[in-house]
């Protein structure tokens, strides 16, 4: 069965970085696009950031573009996502999915602060 495990997330304060890494199972990985969310509680699911099956294409949403990197490694079945010059406003569990399907279950917390 698919299998989406996110790790990486943590406390960090503003203008630090974090990489967060998907590990994945079940499915052709090297065939697939795949993209990260983020929650937060009382907000909307937020598209973050999506890459193409060959890591040739990336797309990032307006607030995160320049600042978050996406990116795969075929060979090992792992998605990533640098995130540099975090921001108060970046805190929230993020979450890996196959294609733009919305995710499921609890993804890797990030929380940015002070």
């Amino acid at each position: 069965h698919v299998q989406l495990v996110e790790s990486g997330g943590g406390l960090v304060h503003p203008g630090e970085s974090l990489t967060l890494s998907c590990a994945t199972a079940g499915f052709l990985f090297s065939s697939t696009s795949m993209s990260w969310y983020r929650s937060t509680p009382g907000k909307e699911l937020e598209w973050v950031s999506s890459i193409s099956s060959d890591g040739g294409t990336n797309t990032y949403v307006d607030s995160v573009q320049g600042r978050f990197t996406i990116s795969r490694d075929n060979s090992k079945n792992i998605l990533y996502l640098q995130m540099d010059s975090l921001k108060t406003e970046d805190s929230a569990a993020y979450h890996c999915t196959i294609g733009r399907v919305e995710p499921r279950g609890q993804g890797t917390q990030v929380t940015v602060s002070s």
